[in-house]
């Protein structure tokens, strides 16, 4: 994927990751970049970085209207970052449905929901890629986490399959694994489950650079942080042996 001159899409782009990515995007010669979010008013400041490069958009992942919304009106869209998500913090077995309902009607659904709005978009503008922004979550089922990592591993999984589709149509998908970045989200976890404060984090901007660095060199899987770049080779090495570690996490 070459940055320079691309038209993205960047979901959750109001904080965080996100945001991160629009000043990444931009910083790297993104010709436009749509930032997405549900509440378009919280996107004024990303809007500010650039104001006739950055083009707000309202998305919320779980109402179809507005998703088909967004592929009639980004339809010069080349790249596609789905980086919105949500979470909940609890064991599975105790915790309201409702949550982790949501969890996965968000992580999953919603994000293949968006990606099958913007195929056609893509393959009318001859191809592009897609990047999916999931975690290191997917590789184990912490028990605090609640269906974070379920919905997590399920991303995971949709990104293979979507990547042999969408070879023959263009168009490259790619899976990026964030170990703990310094985030609200990670914040929020942090004070429900105090031991996730206790691991090193990356910085948003860190993450974004390392993320479009995966992008550039063609990396199907981007681990764009030292922490998330370790659980890649463990991974790779013994993926019973992380699921274990992972698991261990409480």
């Amino acid at each position: 994927m070459n940055i320079d001159g691309s038209t993205a899409l960047v979901t959750g782009a109001n904080r965080g990751i996100g945001r991160a990515l629009v000043t990444a995007l931009l910083a790297r010669g993104a010709a436009r970049v749509h930032a997405a979010a549900r509440n378009p008013a919280t996107l004024e400041p990303v809007v500010a970085l650039a104001p006739d490069q950055v083009i707000p958009l309202g998305l919320d992942l779980t109402v179809p209207a507005t998703v088909e919304a967004a592929a009639e009106a980004a339809s010069d869209v080349t790249l596609l970052v789905n980086n919105a998500g949500t979470h909940g913090v609890g064991h599975l077995l105790d915790m309201d449905l409702d949550v982790v309902e949501d969890v996965m009607r968000t992580n999953f659904l919603g994000t293949l929901r968006v990606l099958r709005a913007f195929v056609p978009v893509l393959e009318r503008n001859g191809g592009g890629a897609v990047a999916n922004v999931i975690s290191i979550g997917a590789f184990g089922g912490t028990p605090s986490l609640g269906g974070y990592p379920a919905s997590k591993a399920a991303l995971l999984l949709m990104t293979q399959a979507v990547r042999a589709d969408l070879a023959p149509r263009g168009i490259t998908v790619h899976g990026v694994f964030p170990g703990p970045v310094d985030t609200d989200m990670l914040d929020y976890v942090a004070r429900h489950e105090p031991a996730f404060g206790d691991f090193p984090r990356a910085s948003a901007d860190e993450v974004a650079g390392r993320t479009l660095d995966g992008l550039e060199a063609g990396a199907e899987d981007i681990f764009p942080d030292d922490f998330a770049a370790q659980v890649g080779r463990e991974w790779r090495a013994d993926p019973k042996a992380l699921e274990r570690r992972l698991s261990g996490i409480t």
